[in-house]
């Protein structure tokens, strides 16, 4: 669960520790489990884009709304940055969108996912590259990884 390229394995020993922990009670609607921007197509303006619809819903299951905004707020982070990723799902909640009660359990619900890309945040890259963006080195990818977990530490710890 550690990236090969950390050079903070006490981070990720960290993230480990909370997710060791009861999880929190669940609860929750019909989620899409692989929502992220290449699943959501956009209707409007570059300024003031709208979703239009979402597609591949083949890993569909019940479970905590939390999930879907976790799992879209890695993916910013890792295209764009740790702020992006936390952005997301300050601007969902901004929008009606609920999460976890409480930051122990929020924090619960949005390590798990980080922790599933740390050992190779390159593989869901791979599109990415293909799509131009070169840039999503394993190198960059790890540092965007590690400060999204140190950011989620630093607000809901």
């Amino acid at each position: 669960m550690t990236p090969p390229a950390t050079e903070r394995p006490e981070l990720w020993q960290r993230a480990v520790d909370v997710i060791r922990r009861e999880p929190p009670a669940r609860q929750g609607p019909l989620l899409h489990r692989d929502f992220h921007p290449g699943n959501v197509l956009c209707t409007g303006t570059h300024g003031d884009p709208r979703i239009g619809g979402v597609v591949d819903r083949v890993e569909s299951s019940w479970g905590p709304a939390d999930l879907d905004v976790v799992h879209c707020s890695t993916a910013l982070a890792l295209l764009h940055g740790s702020p992006a990723g936390m952005h997301f799902a300050d601007r969902n909640l901004a929008a009606g969108g609920t999460l976890s009660d409480g930051d122990a359990a929020h924090l619960y619900r949005r390590l798990p996912d980080a922790l599933d890309l740390a050992p190779d945040a390159e593989k869901v890259a791979v599109a990415w590259r293909e799509l131009g963006r070169v840039d999503l080195t394993a190198s960059v990818l790890t540092q965007r990884l590690e400060g999204y977990v140190e950011s989620l530490f630093m607000r809901y710890a």
